[in-house]
Formats: structure tokens, sequence, C-alpha cells
């Protein structure tokens, strides 16, 4: 049995970023970090489009605007540190026509309220940032960047171990046994005795949260995001990032092109329901994961309120032509022709009971656990930060 002071749920960005800053913040600590998969950063990080987001979207005061913005900064800086590649090439928000101008103002000034260097800029200084982009007006947000986060992870790891922490692959927890003092973790890999645990489990932190013995407030419902890649030929017609003004309904950013740190543009995502927690192909299909879901009644009331939209997102996903036809609004010149499948991701979207989509971070602490319940983007971004406040709230329990 390995004994530690801290286990850590998750070998992806948010868990392995908080076992970095515990390491950092109080040496000497003992910190294990115990991912399912063979090797890290196999789920949302692993397929993460590489933004580093400026967070212009996020309500003021909220864990996503306070995480994002801080979390940006320790990511430069740890990147320029660590000599890992990324790039501050800017982002355009575009109004493709009239009806987008008021959700674009609101946009605006949450960046002003939340310190983000952002303008709004005109069709003609819109055409000399993205020539090819279409729109009346725009927000420029020089401040957007691109990396890489599974290299980010590689080298977190690194350091974690370094600092004599532990991270073991092939480890997946499977079941929760509490000793006076002490929580024990049965697991692929045997067992970890800690006096603390941190759930960082992504696409099943709301499984990892019932098997502690606490009810989850939130239930994960998985979104597949389906991606295209631009043919070489026409790269050119994306220089940067170019994003629409996103429907302020959905947490979702709406059909974008990015430009990636290692060269390429994709195109997307839609956002449809997935057959499975991990079906990122559409013929991915978990029986036991899709009754889950369509048992929820907190989807169930989801997709009565939202079914027109998501119709549209199915449909999306089914023909090539609509998703075109969507890229198309921001870049008229793209052609079905321009496009090649991408592999998807998939976005863990906390559910409430009444179909609410928890909008921002959702942490819960219970005794000698906390939760990490709902970090979908930009967690990436953000982690750092995430994981500094994590270890906040740990260090008294440790003392």
């Amino acid at each position: 049995m390995i004994s530690t002071d801290v286990a850590i749920i998750g070998g992806g960005i948010v868990g392995l970023a908080t076992a970095y800053q515990l390491t950092r913040e109080r040496p000497g600590t003992k910190v294990v970090v115990l991912e399912k998969e063979p090797e890290l950063a196999q789920h949302q990080t692993g397929h993460n489009s590489g933004v580093l987001h400026s967070g212009i979207y996020y309500k003021p005061g909220s864990l996503k605007a306070i995480n994002c913005r801080e979390g940006k900064k320790r990511m430069e800086a740890f990147c320029a540190e660590e000599g890992i590649s990324y790039e501050i090439c800017g982002k355009v928000i575009v109004a493709i026509d009239e009806n987008d101008l008021p959700a674009m103002e609101r946009i605006y000034e949450r960046g002003q309220a939340n310190g983000v260097n952002c303008e709004v800029i005109g069709r003609e200084r819109l055409s000399e940032l993205e020539p090819h982009a279409a729109g009346i007006r725009a927000i420029h947000v020089p401040e957007a960047g691109i990396v890489n986060y599974k290299q980010v992870c590689q080298r977190l790891a690194e350091r974690v171990r370094e600092r004599e922490g532990q991270v073991l692959t092939s480890a997946r927890v499977e079941k929760f046994e509490r000793t006076a003092d002490r929580v024990v973790l049965t697991t692929a890999a045997g067992q970890v005795e800690a006096r603390q645990v941190v759930n960082c489990a992504g696409l099943h932190c709301d499984r990892v949260t019932a098997m502690s013995g606490q009810a989850p407030e939130a239930k994960i419902v998985p979104f597949r995001g389906e991606y295209f890649e631009l043919t070489h030929d026409a790269e050119h017609l994306c220089k940067n990032l170019i994003y629409p003004v996103p429907d302020p309904n959905f947490p979702f950013l709406g059909v974008h092109f990015t430009r990636m740190v290692e060269g390429g543009v994709e195109c997307g995502p839609n956002a449809v329901l997935a057959m499975a927690r991990e079906g990122y192909r559409k013929t991915d299909v978990n029986l036991a994961d899709l009754a889950e879901t369509l048992a929820y009644p907190g989807f169930r009331k989801l997709a009565a309120k939202y079914w027109k939209t998501g119709l549209g997102e199915m449909w999306r996903s089914a023909s090539k032509s609509a998703f075109v036809r969507a890229l198309q609004r921001l870049v008229p010149e793209i052609r079905a022709e321009h496009l090649h499948a991408a592999p998807a991701g998939i976005r863990a979207q906390a559910v409430l009971p009444d179909g609410g989509m928890v909008d921002d971070f959702l942490i819960q602490e219970a005794d000698r656990v906390v939760h990490v319940n709902n970090a979908p983007s930009p967690a990436a971004t953000a982690s750092l930060n995430i994981g500094k406040t994590i270890v906040e709230r740990l260090l008294p329990r440790l003392s």
C-alpha cells in the first residue's frame, strides 16, 4: 500500500497542475496522482484545441473569470520558464450582422470589467487582421494565444516527480473506504492511503463524487465537439483565431477557426450529445452511459427546452455541407474540399437537476475530499490557478 498526504484522482491538466502547485507551495508534502489511462492527458486535455483564453466571455467575479485571468498569466510564465512553445497571436470575435451587435457589446463590457485588453473594431481593421473574415464589426483581443497543453502536462508531471511526487498511470480508482483519519483508495495499481483526496476526474468526476459517499450537485452530460482541419492550401484563410459572437444561452462558443501552435488550422466544434462518456467517434456507444444520461431528469429538461438547437447541432454533425455553411458565415471562401476530418473532443458538461447547465467552475468540499465537479473551458488556461485555489483549501486540512 502507498501512503501519502494527498491523492489526486485524474492525470489531466487540472489534476497535474494541482499536484505541481502543492509540491511548490508545501515542499515535502507527499503527493500521488492517479490516472486511469496508460498515458496522461488522454481525455479533455488531450483533445483541447490549445487556446490560451483571455477571460473576455465570463461573468465578472465568477470563478471562471478570476481563474482564467490569473491562470493565463501563470501559464504564460510557466511555458516561458520551461521552454514550451506558445504564442500570443490574438483573436477576433466577429459580428456577422446587426443582430449580433447587442451580444457583442455585452461581451466587450465583460472584457472591460475583467481587465482584458480588447477593443471594438470596424470592418476595415477586421480586414487587416483577418482579410478573409466576414462581419460588420468585431472585438479584437490581442492577448489571446495558443499552446500545446499535452506538452504542458508532460512538463508538470516531470516537475512533480522531481519533487518526489508520484504520477501513476493505469491506476483507475475502483473503491473509496474511510478510516478514522484516512481515505483508502483501491485502484487498478494497488491501494493508496491518503490524508486528503482531490477529485479531478473530469468526465467521471460526478461518479467519483458518488463513489466517495457524497451526492454530486450536478451530473456530467457528455457533449462531443466535432472538428475539421483546413487543408494546407486553405490555411491562408485564417491568420490566427476567428470566433463568432456566441449564443448567450449556452456555455459553448460556436464553430470557430483556431490556428494551432504546431501548425494547421482547426474548425469547429459543434456540440452534440455523445453516446458514451468517452465517445469520441460517432459510432462509439456505451449503453450504460447513454441510459444514465437519458434517465437523468436534468438532461430531459435541458433537451425539452433546447430541442430545436439540439436538432441543428445534430444536423451539422450529420451533414458536412451544413457544417461548411456554418463556417462560411465567418469565412465565406471556405469550401467543403478545404476540410478534412480531425479528432473530436468531449466536453464534460455539468447539468443541474432542473436542467440548467453549470456555467462556472464547481468545487465541492467534503470530509477529507475536494471535488472539482465542473471544469470545462477555460480550465486548461486557468489550470495553474485552479490548482493554486485547491491547494489553498487543502493546506489547512494538512496542518
